[in-house]
């Protein structure tokens, strides 16, 4: 797994929704988030950047957002979320979605073994839609304390 380990900031301005993810159903929450947001966005022709942004916080909480080219301009349903990095972990996975947990605890588990810290928030931006799903690509950056 090529990790890389990154102490520059990483800054994320982006608009979705929250929610709790009950019995840390995470994956089904986010999914459920997601189409709520996209459904919002379209409904009022925001343009944006076309990439699923899914944020995975304390207390099994998830939000799900997207990066809009300006912010609304009254209250639409949307939150703002901004994310500010310092230190953390990135690894591009490319292939099928179903892998990307798998993919994120092999992550974590080589971060620990290494002496890492992991904390949260954990992203994971979903790149462009593509029927070839070894194709897709995801990266996943996860915080390190």
């Amino acid at each position: 797994m090529n990790i890389e380990f990154i102490n520059t900031p990483f800054r994320l301005e982006i608009y979705g929704v929250s929610g709790f993810a009950p019995n840390k159903d995470y994956v089904g929450t986010a999914f459920k988030l997601s189409g709520k947001m996209w459904e919002i966005v379209k409904a009022n022709s925001l343009k944006n950047k076309g990439l699923n942004i899914w944020v995975y916080e304390p207390n099994e909480m998830v939000f799900t957002g997207v990066e809009l080219d300006e912010a609304p301009k009254h209250d639409i349903g949307l939150e703002a979320k901004s994310i500010a990095l310092t230190k953390y972990a990135y690894y591009k996975h490319t292939g099928p979605y179903h892998l990307i947990k798998q993919v994120g605890l092999n992550m974590q588990n080589e971060l620990k073994s290494k002496g890492f810290e992991v904390g949260l928030p954990y992203i994971e931006i979903y790149g462009h839609w593509t029927n070839d799903e070894t194709k897709l690509e995801t990266e996943l950056l996860m915080s390190l304390k």
